[in-house]
């Protein structure tokens, strides 16, 4: 899957000379909305007018809104997303205080209100402190053998998965109808592998935090100090060998990498101590699935077997241990909640406060219950007309997408006619599912905070299993309608829009065509430029991975994209950081080209209407500040650095200046001159 602005309020980076703007002050209580604030897609008090657009268009278009919104105390970072995924989550908050006090409620308002009535009793939920998890450390403290090891991974997986790998269901990516068992590396307490492999200062103070961490956790479950530094010691050390074993994110990017289809004998054979024959016969497994079960990292699998089979008992069990009490440390007691929050909030990402404890209901909500919650929020917020216009842009993006290609000179007429059938058979998904998921299986109770959090666990578990050896659902989302967000899946070939992004500012239906073509329609470009990207251009029409690329073309294309990459590894995003942009050139080629897509939707839309100026801007500079104004953000340093190992987008900078540079047309607008900063005298063009 990929996302214009994955987890864009959590890791999302900006280049910045100057400090974060940062919230003075916690601010007081919220209450819920009763509706959706309105801002205009295009919104003058954001611009700083002391900047010059030429020299520095982000600062121009996004000064004035790094100034008047600080980021908020429980925040790593803050930007126009940001802001409406907050206001989205505030507004769900009084959908959720209603439902959970309703009496004649459907089947949906009672399980998304009971989940939040029980999530909110904190005083039941400190009262029971350690007690919901302690059956599941009971289990481990039994483990006797290995086999016994085994057998617990295995029963106990409904709730907790595997603790090592990741096992599910999962689209087999060259045969795009039906789904497989997938085998995934996990492990990991720490956000990425590069955390255990890096030997700079601070990879080394986090290394050294992360244990103290979990030692704080074994102490607050009853462990001697000695003993929880002991166990917390010995998890590190089995976490570091998985990570020395683990693919970096950009060797993860080339599908080919992560796509090792095996039969059960062979995967038994890899890492017999798991006892994975064993494991899938308990879950019912067709016996014809077992003849293709995709192992994503094959290394990963011989490096586990050996831990498993050369680390002595009582340090597989300290690591069991550790990674269930740091996986239910935000459904326990608040000494728990409030440990983990130190550690990977406060000391990973600069984040001075907690969220108040309704935001973090709410979004456990749409976790487990997400399109019963969507439905509520649909109804409440989502026009038809704005569904019928986002599919007329998508439409008309389309469109141009194809005279594109059609008139590109470094691509052959084979690839053309290839890449052609592709954009044609994208499917547009807007705003929310057709059919909404049905939850009646999935029991949720007022006064029992933990078991709601397991049986969402199981409920997903078994609802993923059910699809092994199925065809695929090409009507399910992969987010809910409330999410500030948008992806194209290259294996299902869509593209996807929640109604949640498709609010002011994002999309407003008060402004007229040019910001909304540039904010909305770059949205809509970028998602559709994925599909031909360096990841998704090895995926078929029918989502299969597939090379129908003649060699002369995917060199081209190559030549293209390290255009961009090179322009990108110059930017840095914090202290001597640069951005990988080995990592984002996925992102990078589908903001440039999706933002030239839209562009050009937008100019044969309005093909010969008087478009007059409004607020000073000419059409052409208003649907540039649009599409700049949605990338305004202030971020932590803390979290800056997190960014550029974790996040396959550039910073938001980069994403305004490192786009415009490349587009004749912004220069054009702006009047900007050769040699001024916003004007490159070779530009990257791929579509």
């Amino acid at each position: 899957m990929i996302a214009r602005l994955l987890a864009l309020a959590l890791f999302a980076a900006c280049i910045a000379t100057a400090p974060a703007q940062t919230s003075p002050a916690a601010a007081p209580p919220k209450q819920p909305l009763a509706d959706l604030p309105y801002s205009p897609s295009l919104d003058l008090t954001n611009l700083d007018r002391t900047a010059d657009p030429c020299v520095d268009f982000y600062q121009f278009t996004c000064g004035g809104w790094m100034k008047d919104n600080p980021i908020p105390a429980d925040q790593a970072a803050w930007s126009v997303y940001a802001k409406l995924a907050n206001d989205n989550r505030q507004f769900l908050w009084g959908i959720l205080e209603e439902d959970a006090k309703l009496k004649d409620r459907t089947p949906a308002q009672q399980k998304i209100g009971d989940y939040y009535a029980a999530c909110m009793d904190t005083d039941a939920i400190n009262a029971r402190g350690l007690q919901p998890l302690k059956p599941e450390l009971e289990r481990i403290a039994q483990i006797s053998d290995r086999a016994g090891l085994a057998a617990f991974l295995r029963d106990g997986a409904d709730r907790r998965g595997l603790y090592f790998v990741n096992v599910g269901a999962e689209q087999d990516a060259k045969n795009a109808e039906m789904m497989i068992i997938g085998i995934g590396a996990g492990g990991l307490g720490l956000p990425d592998r590069d955390y255990y492999t890096k030997t700079d200062a601070r990879s080394a103070e986090i290394r050294q935090r992360y244990v103290a961490y979990l030692a704080q956790l074994l102490v607050l479950a009853g462990t001697p100090q000695t003993q929880a530094d002991e166990q917390a010691a010995a998890t590190m050390k089995i976490e570091t060998a998985l990570a020395n074993a683990s693919l970096t994110r950009v060797e993860r990017r080339n599908p080919y990498n992560i796509y090792h289809p095996m039969k059960i004998g062979e995967i038994d054979t890899l890492a017999p101590a798991l006892q994975l024959d064993s494991y899938f016969e308990s879950q019912k497994v067709p016996t014809s699935s077992l003849a293709n079960i995709n192992v994503s990292q094959p290394k990963f699998l011989q490096a586990l077997q050996t831990e498993l089979d050369s680390e002595s008992l009582d340090n597989l069990k300290a690591y069991l241990r550790t990674h269930a009490l740091n996986a239910a440390s935000t459904s326990l007691s608040s000494d728990f909640e409030d440990a983990q929050f130190a550690f990977y909030s406060k000391f990973l990402r600069g984040v001075p406060q907690m969220q108040p404890r309704w935001k973090r209901c709410v979004g456990q909500i749409d976790r487990y219950l997400g399109e019963a919650l969507g439905q509520e929020f649909v109804a409440r917020t989502f026009a038809p007309t704005t569904k019928q216009k986002t599919l007329e842009m998508t439409e008309q993006i389309e469109q141009a997408m194809q005279n594109e290609i059609e008139h590109l000179d470094w691509m052959s007429d084979a690839t053309k006619k290839q890449a052609i059938i592709k954009l044609h058979a994208v499917r547009n998904k807007i705003g929310y599912p057709d059919k909404w998921r049905d939850y009646s299986a999935l029991t949720i109770s007022p006064d029992d905070y933990f078991g709601n959090v397991v049986r969402g666990r199981v409920f997903d578990y078994n609802r993923d299993w059910a699809k092994i050896g199925k065809p695929v659902d090409r009507n399910e989302w992969d987010m809910t309608p409330p999410t500030v967000n948008a992806y194209y899946n290259p294996q299902m070939n869509d593209i996807n829009f929640p109604a949640g992004v498709l609010q002011p500012p994002l999309y407003d239906p008060k402004e007229d065509d040019a910001p909304n073509y540039g904010n909305t329609g770059g949205t809509i470009g970028h998602e559709l430029t994925h599909g031909f990207d360096d990841e998704g251009r090895q995926f078929d029409a029918q989502g299969n991975l597939k090379d129908w690329w003649t060699p002369q073309d995917a060199k081209a294309f190559e030549d293209r994209i390290n255009c961009q990459r090179e322009q990108y590894a110059g930017y840095i995003i914090v202290d001597d950081i640069h951005i990988n942009s080995k990592l984002t050139s996925g992102e990078d080629v589908a903001d440039l080209g999706g933002t030239l897509l839209a562009y050009i939707a937008w100019k044969k839309e309005t093909a010969g209407q008087s478009l007059p100026l409004k607020d000073g801007f000419t059409p052409d500079q208003r649907f540039f500040i649009g599409y700049a104004q949605w990338a305004c953000e202030n971020q932590r340093p803390e979290n800056l650095r997190l960014s550029a190992i974790t996040n396959p987008h550039s910073p938001g900078k980069a994403r305004v200046n490192g786009i415009v540079t490349n587009m004749p047309e912004f220069a054009t607008a702006f009047g900007c001159k050769a040699g001024q900063p916003m004007v490159k005298e070779k530009v990257c063009k791929v579509w």
